[in-house]
């Protein structure tokens, strides 16, 4: 599934983890023969994540005979476990034809997710009609997640995805292929962050710079709540596919040369999509040898 997303989205050597770092990792009874990434850790013990779109019998709904990706949320346990998986309520009216990940603020009001362009957010011009953009919409009761408008940053000849947000809800940080200009994207496609100014207005996008970005492409970030940022990326001198990396923020917002995970956390397949859900324990999608099928998701524990 990550590389289908690659290629609709355009899509040196790191510091390893000292070796004393020990984790278990756990296979989770949601897995099946279906994707399961773009995990976001919510409060209250809630996650949410991209899978493929079930009616009521469980069958696949399709558009044009392809499945359509949405997002669902489900409850953690202190075990591990995630229980109680529903879709994510949307405006019936607002059903976008592929999400392949989101976040939601803090205090619950705003969704922001990646989606491509459709007839509902058809942009002037010419433009790639693969490109993803992120959306931001508000929450009604009776409907649902509605009113979604696209990012005023984002420009449709360039790529925005795999939105998440700093743990005080001010920053937004994303995956971009921007070209042309001080902000750059260094290789296929970069991390960035952008500062929520409030009234659908942003900063203007900057990238986070060399020591976490490469001359590869770098996906899914997530923030955890000491600050310190998760993604992945293909880059040389991995265990293999996309892995795992993290780098930590200094105090002026800069961030520290990002370090590889080590297995069993990253193995020889794509690993990404890793979120914290305590200082010592969280989730990840992984393709690795074993699992049940597509991207399956993955509970791990250091020991």
């Amino acid at each position: 599934m990550i590389k289908t997303i690659i290629y609709i989205f355009f899509l040196f050597g790191v510091l390893s983890f000292a070796q004393s770092e020990k984790y278990t990792v756990t296979n989770l009874e949601i897995n099946n023969e279906n994707p399961h990434f773009g995990l976001m850790k919510l409060k209250n013990d809630k996650i949410i994540f991209t899978s493929y779109l079930l009616g009521k019998k469980g069958k696949l709904k399709l558009v044009s005979g392809s499945p359509i990706l949405t997002i669902y949320e489900g409850t953690l346990s202190e075990s591990g476990k995630i229980t109680d998986v529903i879709p994510v309520k949307i405006d019936e009216k607002q059903i976008l034809p592929t999400i392949t990940s989101a976040t939601i603020s803090p205090d619950g009001s705003r969704l922001y997710l990646t989606t491509i362009y459709n007839n509902k957010n058809k942009p002037k011009g010419d433009f790639k009609t693969t490109n993803f953009h992120i959306e931001v919409g508000e929450y009604n009761e009776a409907i649902g997640w509605t009113n979604f408008k696209v990012l005023p940053f984002c420009k449709p000849k360039y790529s925005y995805a795999h939105p998440a947000l700093s743990p005080d809800g001010k920053t937004l940080y994303f995956t971009a292929n921007i070209r042309g200009g001080k902000e750059t994207t260094k290789g296929g496609s970069d991390i960035f962050k952008v500062t929520i100014l409030g009234n659908n207005t942003y900063s203007e996008p900057k990238n986070l710079g060399s020591k976490v970005n490469s001359y590869s492409r770098e996906m899914f970030p997530f923030i955890s709540s000491d600050n310190t940022l998760y993604l992945a990326s293909n880059r040389p001198n991995g265990f293999g596919g996309f892995d795992i990396y993290r780098s930590t923020m200094n105090e002026d917002g800069t961030f520290n040369k990002s370090e590889k995970l080590p297995k069993p956390i990253n193995s020889n397949k794509d690993d990404f999509s890793l979120i914290m859900d305590t200082s010592s324990s969280g989730y990840f999608s992984s393709k690795r040898t074993g699992g049940k099928g597509d991207d399956d998701v993955y509970y791990f524990k250091k020991i």
